[in-house]
């Protein structure tokens, strides 16, 4: 069975660099998409999906800082290092304020940066897989993400892939607020007005499917989101 290549956004404008670095890490088994500035980068990340983003900080048309707000926006959890010849403290601390996993100073060793990609990757492969096995009891419901099924009382309904993303993040916040824009980004890819119409049905469906158990219920935050409320049964 064919391996699954990782997928690397490098911004570099420095050509000699970038072709250098892209070269290394495709030697190295990645899948690697090299843009020049900052506004082709970005148009890169919202055409492809990417595993991680190495962003050279000072780039034409948009810098890595800006660039790296977009992702953010789009993706908060996408590993994200920035390779930069800036070197003040202050820049260093900005980098890691907008979400950076790393803030990597030039020059730098390719094979320090290789290893660094390699750890970033495995842990949030391992987060992944624990979370693909994670299963929830909600009220008299037992939720079983990976095969998309919600059982109550020996019934078993099977959800279809955006209710399962929706009740998933629901459970992992259970009596939290799960922000709208969070989930609309996640699920929907980004939060427009027909994307919040379109997860609105999904959330009255889910509350269809959760009405048998009174302790249940899914209560608009109006403005900010939606809170999975359990109950205390009395």
């Amino acid at each position: 069975m064919e391996t699954r290549k990782y997928k690397i956004l490098l911004c570099e404008d420095d050509t000699n660099l970038g072709m250098v670095l892209k070269n290394y890490l495709e030697l190295n088994d990645y899948d690697v998409t090299l843009e020049r500035d900052g506004r082709l980068g970005l148009a890169a990340f919202q055409r492809e999906k990417f595993d991680i983003c190495l962003l050279d900080v000072m780039m034409p048309n948009m810098d890595g800082f800006t660039l790296a707000e977009e992702i953010r926006d789009v993706d908060p959890e996408i590993p994200l290092f920035f390779l930069s010849a800036k070197t003040m403290k202050e820049d260093i601390i900005q980098g890691y304020k907008l979400g950076a996993d790393d803030y990597i100073t030039k020059p730098f060793d390719s094979e320090i940066l290789l290893h660094k990609i390699q750890a970033i990757l495995k842990r949030n492969e391992e987060l992944n897989r624990e979370q693909e096995n994670m299963e929830f009891d909600l009220g008299r419901f037992h939720f079983n993400p990976k095969l998309r099924e919600l059982s109550i009382a020996g019934r078993t309904q099977t959800l279809s892939p955006k209710e399962n993303e929706l009740l998933r993040m629901l459970a992992e916040h259970k009596n939290d607020l799960l922000p709208r824009e969070k989930a609309l980004k996640k699920i929907w890819g980004s939060d427009t007005y027909f994307n919040g119409r379109s997860m609105d049905v999904y959330i009255a469906k889910l509350r269809k499917y959760l009405k048998e158990d009174e302790n249940l219920e899914i209560v608009n935050i109006h403005g900010n989101g939606f809170r999975l409320v359990e109950k205390e049964a009395s």
